[in-house]
């Protein structure tokens, strides 16, 4: 029997914080050893910002979330059983004034950690979401007053 194929569209956000004069960025562990970006499926009649904004609630327990971009879409296939999935997620940047996070046990959220720039791209799994992180980075450098352009650190 020849694989079916399917499409799923997401959506996620990165979430940063001002923290002692310094910028921290989220990442969730889910089930698979994976670090990267709180996401999930659009309910009916629900627009991506607000899937993102809902998602982020759901998967880290902080509800603060003051939206200020949208970013760039990933893409990317994967294989469940005879199926072959192509998934498209489209990302927010988030800001929250919260630290201390729930990670969303039932859906395999095991840790979720605050990261310094140059951590966090370290931590994560995928090179698409180290993409989306430094265009993230970028916007960020715009709205912070907190340091100089550039230092991601």
């Amino acid at each position: 029997m020849p694989p079916t194929n399917r499409k799923e569209i997401s959506s996620g956000g990165v979430v940063f914080r001002r923290f002692g004069g310094m910028l921290k960025y989220l990442l969730i562990l889910d089930g698979h050893g994976n670090w990267g970006f709180p996401k999930g499926h659009l309910e009916e009649g629900e627009s991506a910002s607000d899937a993102a904004h809902r998602e982020i609630v759901e998967e880290t327990g902080l509800s603060d979330l003051i939206s200020h971009a949208a970013l760039r879409q990933l893409d990317w296939t994967f294989r469940v059983s005879n199926a072959l999935v192509h998934k498209r997620c489209v990302y927010f940047l988030f800001e929250t004034t919260a630290g201390e996070t729930r990670p969303q046990g039932e859906e395999g959220i095991t840790q979720c950690a605050w990261f310094a720039y140059a951590d966090a791209i370290s931590k994560l799994t995928f090179q698409n979401t180290r993409t989306l992180l430094t265009e993230a980075a970028g916007i960020v450098d715009r709205l912070s007053p907190l340091r100089p352009a550039g230092n991601r650190s």
